[in-house]
């Protein structure tokens, strides 16, 4: 209790004001306290003639003095948090700055005690430049940093890069945590996946909104967050970092804070993107706006690169480039026209190509455009064109009166080189991925099927990433009654999935997703062997056991009882499943 006493009348000694310690002093070493107390009454308390005579009033309504004088205190505390602000918006520049100086200089003292602790704040949070000696103590005192408003943090910060980093970083672990819950969730569809949310609705999130806040119109500490960005994503390789890094400036951007917007290189390039990100695809206009931006990048400049590709890393945009660039493919072979004849096909792979580049040229340092495969443009795109046109002929070809040959089975192999190009060429490897998750989409099972087999061994393993199989998943869905096909469930399952999961935890994961969504689709006895394979291991972390438990009671539910079984011998025929709503 002694320490808190101390801090409710902390520094009013060194302003000369009686404290309690003082009357406890006087209390102690006098004859007759009555009258040392009446005399501390008058020394100390509201030195207003006219109130003297009003005091007795409330004593006969049996108000304590100590209300009453809490009651003048709360008034006079509001009145003065008001003036400090009035002072901070009149009068001339200096003027204004130098009384709120002095205020903080008297005051200051005070600091610690609770009552008097906001007026100090306030001041403070004023002063565009707190006195350096001032920053230093509240910097080392905990409850104090802790109170202070995040005006006066800011300045705090630009100097002391390490504190702002530990009050960044947990918000960066939560920022990555939130992506990661998506991609796992358990909510499988289509129609809302991981790139649903418009970008102006993702930089409403918790994180960025907090980080914008925090930097205010600081240019320095906008600096430091994104080091920091760049630090990690050069650590940990992830690419959600890179979203962050958009997702911020467009922020600062909505809150039109030009005193940033304006300082960074990539502000306009970043603005235009977003735009094509919110439609989903990149028009022609805006390409020639994007080409614009990359082609006048001077010499001298070049490390601007660096931010540009981190800007295009982000998965936001390289979906949108990937996507426009399978719709551009579909347009070309309708127009008989070749992938090197289509200048906005070949700004898309630019871009692209500058995206997947970022690690190595933040990494190495050389700020330059990769160089484009030119077999990537002259073979790659023309067999994927190829395999549009297969998908006509075939579809054609089904509405023909058949002729005695009967039927025309469709294309079953692959060309060797699209394998290739999957597992050496990482542009190739992105841009096929998304046209088997475009061929998904349009519950194409032929060409689906097709293909698989080249998803097995890829560039980096990109066909096992997160984003893929979270998208890869949601469009299975569609393709739902397959999964009572035997051979359908072998290629994907046997074929494709379990080649990885034992080596590959998110796989297991991803794998177990699916099946908690469609497990009433697929044919008993497959149902019966993927359990047995799935079953996690010693080292399987505690998501897959978690997602094994609920899959297993999913399965445990449907099980018939024996009574049903003995009645009804013709159960060898798989039990009819109510229909899900997709939702589930």
């Amino acid at each position: 209790a002694g320490s808190r006493q101390a801090a409710m009348y902390a520094g009013l000694q060194e302003l000369g004001v009686a404290n309690g310690e003082d009357l406890k002093e006087t209390l102690t070493n006098c004859t007759e306290p009555l009258k040392a107390i009446e005399q501390f009454q008058t020394e100390n308390g509201v030195l207003l003639p006219s109130l003297q005579s009003a005091l007795p009033f409330l004593d006969l309504h049996g108000t304590p003095r100590l209300e009453f004088h809490q009651s003048v205190f709360d008034e006079l505390r509001e009145k003065l948090l008001e003036r400090v602000s009035a002072i901070a918006l009149e009068g001339k520049v200096e003027e204004r700055y130098k009384k709120l100086e002095d205020l903080l200089e008297k005051s200051f003292s005070l600091v610690k005690m609770p009552s008097i602790q906001p007026v100090v704040m306030c001041v403070m949070k004023h002063l565009p430049k707190v006195p350096e000696k001032k920053l230093k103590l509240v910097m080392a005192d905990k409850d104090l940093y802790k109170a202070c408003a995040v005006e006066v943090k800011r300045q705090i910060w630009q100097d002391n890069q390490a504190l702002f980093g530990d009050e960044v970083s947990p918000l960066l672990k939560q920022y990555i945590l939130e992506k990661e819950n998506i991609l796992f969730s358990n909510d499988i569809s289509v129609l809302h996946n991981f790139f649903s949310p418009s970008p102006k609705t993702r930089r409403q999130g918790e994180v960025v909104q907090k980080l914008t806040q925090m930097i205010g119109k600081n240019v320095k500490l906008y600096d430091m967050v994104l080091q920091f960005l760049r630090t990690l994503f050069l650590r940990t390789r992830n690419v959600h970092y890179c979203t962050l890094r958009a997702e911020l400036l467009m922020s600062l951007h909505d809150l039109e804070i030009s005193e940033i917007c304006t300082v960074d290189p990539c502000h306009k390039f970043t603005w235009c993107l977003d735009a094509c990100i919110r439609e989903k695809f990149v028009d022609n206009k805006r390409a020639r706006e994007l080409q614009g931006f990359l082609d006048g990048v001077k010499k001298g400049q070049e490390q601007v690169l660096g931010d540009l590709s981190m800007i295009l890393c982000d998965p936001f945009a390289i979906n949108t480039l990937a996507l426009s660039t399978i719709r551009h493919l579909q347009d070309l072979v309708g127009q008989d026209t070749l992938p090197r004849e289509s200048p906005d096909l070949l700004l898309l792979l630019r871009m692209l190509s500058l995206g997947q580049g970022a690690w190595d040229m933040i990494d190495s340092q050389v700020f330059k455009e990769p160089k484009m495969e030119a077999e990537l443009i002259t073979k790659f795109l023309p067999m994927l064109m190829s395999f549009v046109v297969d998908d006509h002929t075939f579809n054609v070809d089904q509405k023909l009166p058949s002729e005695e040959k009967g039927p025309i089975p469709y294309p079953s192999t692959i060309p060797e080189a699209f394998t290739k190009f999957l597992q050496e060429n990482r542009i190739a490897c992105e841009i096929g991925l998304y046209y088997i998750l475009h061929i998904t989409k349009q519950r194409n099972k032929n060409a689906f099927l097709r293909l698989l087999p080249a998803l097995v061994e890829t560039f980096s393993d990109l066909a096992f990433s997160d984003i893929f199989l979270h998208l890869l998943t949601g469009n299975l869905t569609l393709l739902g009654d397959e999964f009572a096909l035997e051979e359908f469930c072998t290629s994907l399952f046997d074929g494709f999935f379990l080649t990885a999961c034992s080596r590959k935890e998110n796989v297991h994961r991803h794998v177990l997703r699916l099946l908690l969504h469609l497990h009433h689709k697929v044919a008993p006895a497959k149902l019966e062997s993927l359990q047995k394979a799935l079953e996690p291991t010693k080292q399987s972390g505690e998501a897959v056991k978690e997602l094994y438990n609920q899959l297993t009671e999913k399965l445990e539910l449907r099980k018939p009882s024996p009574a049903e079984v003995t009645e009804t011998p013709s159960m060898e025929l798989p039990l009819p499943t109510v229909p899900t709503p997709a939702s589930r």
